[in-house]
């Protein structure tokens, strides 16, 4: 076993695909998956379950990955320490949901080690594929939130991936819609007035049900809704179609521009955010770090709405 063989497992888990990791590693796919087997032999496990799409992770393959990963930030704290200083190579990936304030801190995060080495990950995305992150390594923590709808059967979910979750902060529900749009001035708003408005939400896949739905109240049907797969063209839409979704009501000018503005809605419903993250395994510093980021900005921005009203 080498540590090159390690790194080779890491970028394949990442990546998916046999194909793309020898492209990103500048190897070729016969080589690649020769040290693969190599390494499965050596160590007799099974890493890999190859696909026509692709490569998973066997259950196997998930504890390996841990060990894998903990053994090469062994390795790069030795070359640090011992073989020239160079800096530490700072590795990182969150998954989320579609969430400013995941962005904001993300940004924060890349500027303060922007003078080290680093090779960070975000990917936004479904929330089946989040917890799929997380729970085979692919990413360190995954951000998302519980509701009264949703906390029960989430939580069995998470806990059947040997995830735990805990609470970031708690947000009142809030719709996003078009500075334009006839509700942008009203100090609250309930479900019966949006009704007329079609309703954005985000995409779940095949997985799709109310539970792993990013929005509160998805549960409720209406006569209007559209779907989409990306956080441009729900905003997109929100502008063009004097659309609606259901969210935390953090807004960041900075990334999203002044077009969209946050109205509290009237439910009895509460958002949860929290992360998740392998349960009885400590964050590493760059994760730490990044959750103080992330508080840090939820609490800066609460701060200026407070001080606007």
């Amino acid at each position: 076993m080498t540590l090159t063989q390690l790194r080779y497992l890491v970028r394949i888990a990442e990546c998916g695909s046999m194909g793309r990791a020898a492209q990103e590693l500048f190897v070729s796919q016969p080589s690649l998956s020769k040290s693969v087997s190599e390494l499965e032999a050596e160590m007799g496990v099974t890493i890999f379950r190859r696909t026509n799409r692709g490569v998973t992770l066997t259950e196997e393959g998930v504890r390996f990955l841990s060990y894998a990963r903990q053994v090469l930030e062994q390795a790069d704290l030795l070359e640090h320490a011992y073989k020239g200083g160079q800096p530490v190579r700072r590795v990182f990936a969150v998954s989320a949901q579609h969430y400013a304030f995941v962005v904001n801190a993300f940004v924060e995060l890349v500027r303060e080690y922007g003078r080290d080495r680093y090779e960070f990950s975000l990917f936004e995305g479904r929330t089946h594929d989040i917890i799929e992150d997380v729970r085979t390594r692919r990413s360190e923590l995954g951000v998302l939130y519980l509701s009264h709808a949703n906390r029960d059967v989430m939580l069995g979910i998470l806990g059947g991936a040997g995830l735990a979750f805990v609470d970031l902060f708690e947000a009142r529900p809030h719709v996003f819609v078009s500075r334009r749009n006839p509700l942008a001035g009203r100090s609250s708003v309930t479900m019966d007035d949006l009704l007329p408005y079609p309703r954005l939400s985000y995409e779940q896949g095949i997985e799709n049900s109310f539970y792993y739905a990013e929005e509160l109240h998805a549960e409720r049907p209406v006569p209007k809704g559209i779907v989409v797969s990306d956080r441009a063209t729900l905003f997109n839409l929100l502008i063009g179609l004097d659309g609606y979704t259901i969210s935390s009501g953090i807004l960041s000018s900075d990334l999203n521009g002044t077009d969209i503005v946050s109205v509290p809605l009237e439910s009895d419903e509460v958002m949860r955010l929290g992360y998740v993250h392998p349960a009885g395994e400590q964050l590493g510093a760059t994760a730490s770090r990044y959750l103080q980021l992330l508080r840090a900005y939820v609490q800066r921005f609460r701060d200026r709405e407070a001080g606007a009203r």
